[in-house]
């Protein structure tokens, strides 16, 4: 089964409600304001259903995950306004057609796990958190009833970067080269520092290639934080990088991790150049089947317990 991890639709009352908005976030006809970038225009192409429908057929895809646009920083809104933004994406997201999926999404000012609960049994396939949430191990901690529902039912979390402080002066690629890439570097130091204990059983998967952090691991080992072991269950998404940099993460944590994306309509789809046939299936079927579903080959199983002993 062919498998994007990562899109981005916007249903059309999860669009009229960012338009009835006078606050950030919020839409002017089809212009995107939040607090901490630049205004951006959507083309309506982007969420028209039908064609992005006909896009994944041409892309050969069997199933293309949608989430809500974390960096939108709905989840960080108070309850009250929240709760209609987001019941709105879930309601429309899970009436998509094939080959549409969904991650979760919940408010976290008052995070809900019977919320996250009542997602999962609708349909979503795990939970998205925003970066952002989880920079240290108080944001882990407020987040663990949530994780504790995804380990219930067994399904993964997806951590996507999340809303970017207000910088002015800057260029407009700078919320995602800057504030998004360190939220997902400092969320995966901090999954391994204060998050894996908590959640021994969890599947993660960071998006962007968890902003490199993993290739960090010799300097890691030099300042005393141990041997970069494999985690067998923490995933990496490919969405905005290509062969050089995948090929570098493959040499740091292996094939069998990292999970295909796009980040549709964001960016296009990049398929990188490892050199074999084995590599794409690995990318775009096997790993996708296990990080949604935690079949592990008989080799890591086997293997597992012993990388992460190394440390």
């Amino acid at each position: 089964m062919l498998t994007d991890v990562h899109q981005h639709i916007w249903p059309p009352a999860f669009v009229e409600l960012l338009r009835s908005r006078t606050a950030p976030p919020r839409l002017d006809g089809w212009t995107l304001h939040l607090t901490g970038e630049p205004p951006y225009a959507v083309d309506p192409a982007d969420h028209d259903i039908a064609a992005r429908t006909r896009l994944a057929a041409s892309d050969g895809l069997d199933l293309a995950l949608v989430s809500l646009s974390s960096p939108l920083g709905i989840e960080h809104l108070p309850p009250g306004e929240a709760a209609p933004l987001l019941t709105a994406f879930h309601d429309g997201a899970l009436d998509l057609p094939a080959p549409f999926g969904v991650w979760a999404s919940c408010c976290l000012t008052a995070p809900d796990p019977d919320a996250v609960a009542h997602e999962l049994s609708r349909g979503c396939v795990g939970l998205q958190l925003p970066a952002c949430a989880l920079l240290d191990a108080a944001g882990w901690a407020h987040c663990a009833p949530l994780l504790d529902v995804l380990t219930r039912h067994d399904k993964p979390l997806f951590v996507h970067p999340g809303a970017a402080p207000p910088a002015g002066g800057t260029p407009k690629w700078w919320p995602a080269l800057v504030p998004y890439v360190q939220q997902l570097h400092a969320s995966w130091f901090a999954f391994r520092a204060f998050g894996r204990a908590r959640h021994p059983g969890l599947r993660v998967c960071f998006a962007a290639l968890a902003g490199l952090a993993p290739l960090h691991g010799e300097r890691l080992a030099a300042r005393g934080g141990g041997r970069g072991e494999i985690d067998f269950d923490v995933f990496y998404e490919t969405s905005s990088y290509g062969t050089r940099a995948v090929d570098a993460l493959v040499r740091a944590v292996g094939i069998d991790v990292v999970v295909s994306g796009s980040d549709r309509p964001y960016a296009s789809p990049v398929l990188p150049d490892l050199g074999a046939d084995a590599a794409v299936h690995a990318l775009r079927t096997a790993n996708p089947a296990r990080l949604l579903h935690g079949r592990a080959p008989a080799v890591l199983r086997a293997g597992r317990s012993k990388e992460r002993s190394h440390s």
